[in-house]
């Protein structure tokens, strides 16, 4: 529910999900006996879709009016927030407030296939949205959060294949850019309506380093006078106070310790505020991953990686490599920053093995538009020439790689890569053990699936309009398999169905295939508090296949699974 300014208004958006068709798990761990869950769930080219309205409520007539809002079948609507301010982060009840004013408020209204976006305004006089942005393009369009700042406002658009910033006024006239070059503006952080300065984060435009990093820039509204606020080599994460002057500057790379300043809106540094002690970690033998840059597969695109090694590594010795993927499209599996979040693949190093995490060409959204959709149409395999030319390419640099021993780790959209890289790659990766994997797209929900897919819209001669939607999946190619092959799923993982996993365990059998399956009862996608059993689990298993030194113990020991 978004209010009016005088509160006097409220609108909402309603949502029919009536036609949804229903998806069942069974919690076979419920007491006193299993018990199903049913959810509704829109599967990729399904016809029955949510349908979506704008309502108006005048809270002293006690009336409802409905926005006049159709413009795409199946269409999304979403109305505009004013942002939360900083201050105010610890109310405990804070009011959703629409943008606009007390007669208009502000409506996105995005196609099914998300190559139409328009950005509107409703006026309650007419109730009717009128169109001020209209974006389209081949692939799926994004957005960010619109800045209004007095009769104008900063839209963000990827039109040229670079995201960036754009200025209008309140009619929908564009005034001017803001933004250009071959560089990606991630978000509007504050703005400054009366000195007309725009506070942003941006990828990749510092001549020398690595595109994910991230810094805080300021330009005035019509481009003028463009600066850097946090120069230096690192990943910059900016907490930015409301009017903009002053900003928390945390930054780090995977190979420095995290430290925190507080800047002004000048670029000053006003004081040091922290810095991360790691010393408990290095007393212990801790140190730091390494990162690297490689040519994808097609020889051109750089593609940014971080490798991590035993602690006691000897360069004289050979180690087998696993590679830790995610294939995207919305991020890729590799830090920029120091974090204790990917201790998975620092712990997996310290069993005898080389772990790499890299991007490949379609993984990210922070570089340009072509890198981002590379893959679309193709979203399947589009990740996999790029995940074996690495390897091979760092193999042929470090004599400390087995060549010959190649394994591969994913959960979710990296189960299903990692699966896909066995089948479609099959003499050159050994080993893979593919966790919680939407191995079967044309199940897997419809948000992700049609949007970094595809799906075609067709409308037909009397102007009715359908949707088709065809995807390569993992089960056509089951015959390929050659290597180990771990499957693992949550039973009542409800983002991605089992029926996933199941599946591809089904065409397995059917191609006469050996292959293991470790299934998690009571767990969902992210595995819960059978996590670290999972991690040890995964490990024996890369341990025998591609070491040979294993533990086969009952007991896993080095975890608390009460």
């Amino acid at each position: 529910v978004y209010w009016s300014p005088d509160s006097k208004k409220f609108a909402m958006v309603r949502s029919n999900n009536s036609k949804v068709k229903d998806l069942w798990v069974i919690d076979v761990l419920a007491e006193p006996r299993p018990k199903l869950e049913r959810y509704k769930y829109h599967m990729p080219g399904e016809k029955e879709a949510p349908s979506r309205h704008i309502y108006v409520f005048d809270m002293e007539s006690k009336e409802a009016k409905e926005i006049k809002a159709d413009a795409f079948k199946d269409q999304e609507l979403s109305i505009e927030m004013k942002p939360f301010k900083k201050k105010d982060m610890s109310d405990d009840i804070r009011h959703l407030v629409w943008e606009g004013d007390n007669n208009s408020f502000y409506v996105t209204r995005t196609s099914r296939d998300l190559k139409k976006i328009d950005f509107c305004v409703a006026q309650l006089g007419t109730d009717s949205l009128q169109a001020l942005v209209q974006e389209r393009l081949n692939t799926y369009v994004e957005t960010r959060t619109v800045h209004f700042a007095g009769d104008n406002f900063i839209w963000w658009s990827e039109r040229t294949g670079w995201a960036h910033l754009y200025l209008y006024d309140k009619s929908g006239k564009l005034l001017n850019p803001v933004t250009s070059g071959e560089y990606h503006v991630e978000e509007v952080t504050a703005v400054d309506p009366v000195q007309k300065v725009i506070y942003f984060t941006a990828n990749a435009k510092e001549a020398g380093e690595n595109p994910y990093y991230t810094h805080q820039y300021r330009v005035n509204f019509d481009g003028s006078n463009l600066r850097l606020l946090n120069p230096g080599n690192y990943n910059h994460a900016a907490a930015t106070s409301d009017n903009g002057k002053y900003f928390v500057n945390n930054y780090s790379r995977v190979d420095t310790a995290p430290k925190a300043s507080l800047v002004d809106n000048n670029g000053k540094k006003i004081l040091d505020l922290e810095e991360t002690d790691l010393s408990q970690l290095f007393s212990i033998g801790y140190k730091f991953p390494e990162t690297f840059t490689v040519k994808a597969g097609d020889g051109v695109t750089d593609l940014y990686g971080v490798m991590y090694k035993p602690f006691d590594f000897d360069s004289t010795k050979l180690y087998p490599i696993i590679e830790y993927v995610y294939p995207g499209p919305q991020t890729e599996a590799v830090n920029a920053s120091w974090t204790k979040s990917m201790d998975r693949v620092d712990r997996l190093a310290q069993l005898g093995f080389i772990v790499v995490t890299v991007g490949n060409r379609g993984g990210h959204p922070s570089r340009s538009k072509w890198y981002h959709n590379y893959g679309y149409g193709n979203l399947r395999d589009y990740g996999l020439e790029d995940k074996k030319v690495v390897v091979e390419k760092l193999a042929a640099k470090h004599k400390f790689i087995d060549i010959h021993k190649v394994g591969i780790h994913g959960h979710s959209g990296g189960g299903f890569m990692s699966t896909a890289a066995m089948l479609v790659y099959p003499d050159f990766f050994k080993v893979a053990v593919s966790s919680a994997g939407n191995h079967e797209n044309n199940i897997y929900n419809r948000w992700w699936s049609e949007k970094h897919h595809g799906v075609l819209e067709q409308i037909s001669e009397k102007g009715d309009t359908t949707f088709k939607y065809s995807i390569d999946r993992n089960s056509q190619v089951a015959k390929n398999l050659k290597g180990r092959l771990m499957l693992v799923t949550g039973d009542i993982d409800n983002n991605v169905h089992p029926g996933n996993t199941l599946r591809m365990v089904n065409a397995l059998i059917r191609a006469n295939k050996r292959f293991d399956m470790l299934m998690l009862p009571g767990q969902r996608h992210s595995f819960g508090n059978m996590t670290e059993y999972f991690f040890w689990r995964m490990a024996d298993y890369f341990s025998e296949h591609l070491i040979g030194d294993y533990q086969n113990h009952v007991e896993i020991p080095q975890m608390n699974n009460n």
